[in-house]
């Protein structure tokens, strides 16, 4: 078991886990930096050299159980190292990654609660394509600015592209056993905007942290991260108060064809999207 209960924050991009990561924050007994971490890559390339490295194979030969606890104790304490400036209860990891780590945590952090924030995919889209109209002189990091918008939306969506990468990971999710896919609580966006309040409170139930009052229109800020990795493609801004977006127009060929592709995902978050006979039962998470 950890010593410290960790709160793993992910999801789709433009999905709203910076504005997430900044209410968890205002929580007295929670650590959120807001920052996307290097923790859940660190530790799948951690698993990837060790499972390469010659001397800890011929150690596992000898005794297997032996030297597979000290990779589990050896994980875990680094996972509660990288967080040891802090004697808060709680601290937030984001990374989109953990999306496909979940079996991998269950084994490190048998407890572990999984915050994942979702979006009407069209919105995700349009999000990353208004932003790119306003930086048009800088490329993306997979070079994407010399695509037309439909291409461009294609390679979004691509199994290896920024929005389609997430979405695999999320539509895997649905494969688990239900144990495990309890202990993952989804976010939803738009909820998130119309009622903070209520979502926030309905999150900390979840988790078991004592529920507290803020403000939606006075928040503490703090310096959001980096954007320059991501070639200012996808902004980080955190504000001093929440306020819904403005609905981005998304070309009626590429929305036609978001929907039709990812029906399931719909079918899990947005059924009042899809056609009458194409609306199954809504998903039970919030």
């Amino acid at each position: 078991m950890l010593e410290r209960e960790l709160i793993y924050v992910t999801g789709l991009p433009r999905a709203g886990s910076t504005l997430l990561c900044q209410l968890l924050g205002q929580h007295p007994d929670i650590y959120s930096t807001g920052h996307s971490s290097p923790l859940c890559h660190t530790l799948d390339k951690l698993r990837a050299t060790l499972s390469d490295d010659p001397f800890l194979l011929a150690q596992l030969d000898v005794d297997f159980e032996l030297v597979y606890a000290r990779l589990l104790n050896a994980y875990r304490g680094f996972m509660m190292g990288w967080f040891a400036e802090t004697g808060q209860a709680w601290a937030v990891d984001k990374n989109r990654g953990w999306l496909g780590m979940i079996e991998t945590l269950e084994q490190l952090d048998p407890d572990f609660k999984m915050l994942v924030c979702v979006r009407e995919l069209s919105q995700v889209y349009g999000s990353i394509e208004a932003q790119h109209q306003k930086t048009l002189l800088l490329d993306f990091p997979d070079h994407l600015a010399g695509h037309s918008r439909y291409a461009r939306a294609n390679a979004l969506f691509q199994d290896d592209g920024v929005i389609g990468r997430p979405l695999r990971a999320l539509q895997s999710v649905q494969d688990l056993p239900p144990a495990l896919q309890d202990r993952i609580f989804y976010v939803v966006f738009e909820h998130l905007m119309q009622a903070p309040q209520d979502v926030m409170h309905s999150i900390w139930s979840w988790l078991g942290t004592p529920r507290m009052e803020f403000n939606p229109a006075e928040l503490a800020v703090k310096p959001h991260e980096s954007d320059s990795y991501y070639r200012f493609k996808y902004p980080h801004t955190t504000r001093n108060a929440i306020a819904a977006p403005r609905q981005h127009a998304v070309p009626i060929r590429i929305n036609t064809d978001i929907r039709v592709k990812f029906e399931w995902f719909y079918q899990l978050f947005y059924p009042g999207l899809l056609p009458s006979k194409q609306r199954q039962n809504p998903h039970k998470n919030s």
